[in-house]
This record gives structure tokens, C-alpha cells and sequence, in this order.
């Protein structure tokens, strides 16, 4: 029994463990159809082209952990960004982990996916928003098909959240193999602001599978702010599919940081539905070995006088595999518009490679919209510059690596998230880089 057929065989089974009167039972019943419909995405599917899914579907996943595995703070302190006071989710092989967390029910919803489906209470919430924006595509489908647990943030109107939200998701290796399918649902009203952080871990080499959906929801003049940690174990891959709607003068920015993992694949979708939308997308990717990140990014002007901005750099080593598939798209009534697109790249080993194709679409003739990508090597003359000031060559190259990537860090907000960003990079360059930030 392949991988797809045991999850639809699955289904039924999961089914018979939550609630048939859960206000997404019938959205739960025509995802595992569209997904047995259209299975995983293969290579002759134009957005997978340079991403073939078939080494990590081979192995025999297992898609409900026999056993709860509990882990201690100081099993996983060194994954928190711990020295911040922090809201926190934390699951152990897709389960809540209740002393772990930090959750709150004080003047907002800081709490479980799996809370929220069953209490009536929330239902209006889950009817209005749940699965309301997110693609109809297979993987997606077979996330919303398995909905049970994951992270439910609701922030309500004109509310400051005065300390970030730390969604971490853990692999314990309690399971030969293991595939987990986190949902999170995050709606963020009129004149409020929230900083999240979302990890994704394995503690062993165990291989490990996720498949994580979100739903990002930005009201009227709502600030969100996202950053994406990937620094997992190079047994572990994960598909991160997540899609933000945003309403008038709100502004949402994602920084993804893509470091470890077997296979990595993030797919961010903006909508803009509404005037004066500031929309920013940044990444790093530094990647060695035969990892593989693929980023691949939508963000569709729908509205007038809107911005989007992005960039993503990535530094590529050993037999590593790069790809960027970006496309902004602009409807007829989006005069107005500013987009920024680019992508840069380099390649430190002659074996490493990158797929870069930067898109745009543009119905509309009062805009300004540009894109453009490079692949390059480290700059000869700036090196011979360093060397000849006493630098070593090995601190000169991570130099100007971090250089390279230093404008993407730029714009973290989080002096903490900054840091340790920092020093994941010096980590990946093999250098110590002495200074503060």
C-alpha cells in the first residue's frame, strides 16, 4: 500500500475519532475526495517542476502516533526563543502539550485548533474564516482533510498583543516514521497587531513528514508579523502552505528562514482585498548536502494603491538544490500598484544548484512592478579586499555571505529572532562572526 492510498484508507478511521457533528465535517468530507482525485503533486505539474516529492514519500509513515511521547523544557529549551517572554503552543508528535505551553483566554484566544472545533462558542469564527481562502490544491486538501489539532489565534479588535506567540511543533522519534498535519487558523481584527513565530522539529533522525496549512487573516489596519524558523534535521522535510488575506491599510510581513531539512517547500499566498496594503515576503535560504528548499510565492493585487515587496537570498553549497518560482499578479482595477520582486542567489560549490523564475502578470497600466534575479559567486575583488586587511579566507567568505543576506535582517522587528538568526548563520558558515547586532 503506497503512501496515498493509505491515507485515504486512513480517513475513515480518523473520521470515527472526532466529532461527525463538527461544524467542518462536510469540508473535511470533500477534501479527502479532491484529494484522492488528484494525489500528491508530481513533476509534470508546472509549480512542482523542479520538486519531486518521491524520495520522501517512500517511507511507511505512520499517521497516528501510537503513543503520547511527553518531553521536558529542557529537552527542547534550545528551540524556544526562550530569553523573551512569550505566549506559546507546543505539540509533541502533532498532540497538545499542555505543560509546555503558555496559552491565554484573557480579552483574546490564544489556544487549541482542536479547542476551537468543538465548543460552540467558536463556531461563528471557524464557519466565517476555517478553510475560507486556502487553495483547493491536493496537499492542502489532504491537510484540511485530517483538520484536528494545530494552533486557533484570535486577536480582537484594537488590541496590542504585548508579547510574540511561539507556535512549536516537535517530533519526539517515538515513531519509526512519522507524518504530522498541523492547521493553524489565525484572524487578526480591525486595529490590532501580533508577532508569531512557528517552528517545526525532529529531535531524532527518525524521518519525518509535515504537512502544515495556514490561514492568516489581516482586518482593517491590522499589523501581522510572521517569521518561519527551518533549521530541522536533515531527516525531516516539510510543505508549508500558507495563504493571508488582507483588508484595507493592513500590513502583513513573512521572513522564512530556511537552513535544515531534507526537503523544504513553502508555499506563501497573499490576497490583497483592499486599499492601502503593505504586503512583505523575505527569506534566507543557506542550505549544503543535498538539501532542497523551494519557495514559491504568490502575491495577487486585487485593489488600488497597494505595495508588495519582496526578497530572498539564498547561498548554496555541496550538491544542494535551490528553487524560487515568485509571481505577483495584478488585476485591471489595481492601478496604482508598487511591486518589488528579487531574488539573488549564490553558489559556493560547483555541484549546487538554483531554479529561479520571478513572474509577473499585469492587467492593469498605471503601476510600477519590477523583478529580477541573480546567480553569482562570491565577488573576487571584495575577497582580495579582505584578505589583504589580515581577514582570513574563511572569515572573509562569511563575511561576505552574511553581508549578502544582511538586508533580509534588516527588517526583523524582534531583536531576540535577530540574533538568533545570526547565530544559526555563523553556525551554517562555520565561522565564529564577532560582533553584536
Amino acid at each position: 500500500m503506497d503512501l496515498k492510498e493509505k491515507l485515504v484508507s486512513s480517513f475513515l478511521a480518523f473520521e470515527n475519532q472526532v466529532d461527525i457533528d463538527s461544524p467542518i465535517h462536510d469540508v473535511r468530507s470533500e477534501a479527502i475526495k479532491t484529494f484522492e482525485e488528484k494525489g500528491f503533486p508530481s513533476k509534470k505539474e508546472e509549480a512542482w517542476k523542479y520538486t519531486s516529492l518521491n524520495t520522501i514519500l517512500k517511507h511507511d509513515y505512520s499517521v497516528f502516533p501510537n503513543q503520547e511521547n511527553a518531553l521536558e523544557f529542557s529537552d527542547v529549551k534550545k528551540y524556544f526563543i526562550h530569553d523573551i517572554d512569550s505566549y506559546k503552543i507546543v505539540f509533541i508528535d502533532g498532540k497538545y502539550s499542555s505543560h509546555l505551553s503558555q496559552t491565554t483566554h484573557d480579552s483574546m484566544d490564544v489556544c487549541l485548533m482542536s479547542a476551537a472545533l468543538a465548543k460552540p462558542k467558536y463556531r461563528l469564527v471557524i464557519e466565517n474564516y476555517f478553510n475560507k481562502i486556502a487553495a483547493k490544491d491536493s496537499l492542502t486538501c489532504l491537510n484540511t482533510a485530517f483538520s484536528s489539532e494545530g494552533a486557533y489565534i484570535h486577536i480582537p479588535k484594537n488590541k496590542l498583543v504585548e508579547k510574540p506567540i511561539q507556535i512549536l511543533h516537535f517530533s519526539s522519534g517515538n515513531e519509526s516514521a512519522l507524518m504530522l498535519q498541523p492547521r493553524n487558523l489565525i484572524v487578526v481584527d480591525e486595529n490590532s497587531h501580533v508577532q508569531i513565530i512557528e517552528r517545526h522539529q525532529s529531535l531524532t533522525d527518525n524521518p519525518v513528514l509535515t504537512n502544515s496549512v495556514t490561514e492568516i487573516y489581516a482586518n482593517k489596519r491590522a499589523i501581522v508579523d510572521y517569521y518561519k524558523v527551518q533549521n530541522d534535521n536533515e531527516n525531516a522535510s516539510l510543505i508549508d502552505n500558507t495563504f493571508i488575506n488582507q483588508k484595507q491599510e493592513s500590513v502583513a510581513s513573512v521572513h522564512t528562514f530556511s537552513f535544515g531539512g531534507k526537503l523544504t517547500r513553502n508555499n506563501l499566498n497573499f490576497f490583497q482585498n483592499g486599499e492601502r496594503i503593505d504586503s512583505t515576503l523575505k527569506g534566507v535560504t543557506i542550505i549544503g548536502n543535498k538539501q532542497h528548499v523551494d519557495h514559491n510565492t504568490l502575491v495577487h493585487h486585487i485593489e488600488p494603491n497597494c505595495e508588495s515587496h519582496q526578497d530572498y537570498k539564498g547561498i548554496f553549497g555541496d550538491t544542494a538544490t535551490g528553487v524560487f518560482n515568485g509571481k505577483v499578479v495584478v488585476n485591471k482595477e489595481a492601478q496604482k500598484t508598487n511591486a518589488f520582486q528579487a531574488n539573488n542567489n549564490i553558489l559556493i560549490s560547483d555541484k549546487a544548484s538554483i531554479n529561479t523564475k520571478p513572474q509577473l502578470e499585469i492587467f492593469a497600466d498605471d503601476v510600477k512592478c519590477s523583478h529580477g534575479c541573480t546567480i553569482g559567486q562570491l565577488d573576487e575583488s571584495a575577497m582580495f579586499y579582505l584578505r589583504s586587511r589580515g581577514i582570513p579566507e574563511k572569515e572573509a567568505k562569511a563575511l561576505l555571505m552574511y553581508a549578502f543576506s544582511n538586508n533580509v535582517l534588516s527588517s526583523v522587528k524582534i531583536p531576540e529572532i535577530k540574533q538568533r538568526i545570526t547565530k544559526i548563520i555563523a553556525t551554517k558558515l562555520g565561522v565564529k562572526i564577532g560582533f553584536d547586532l
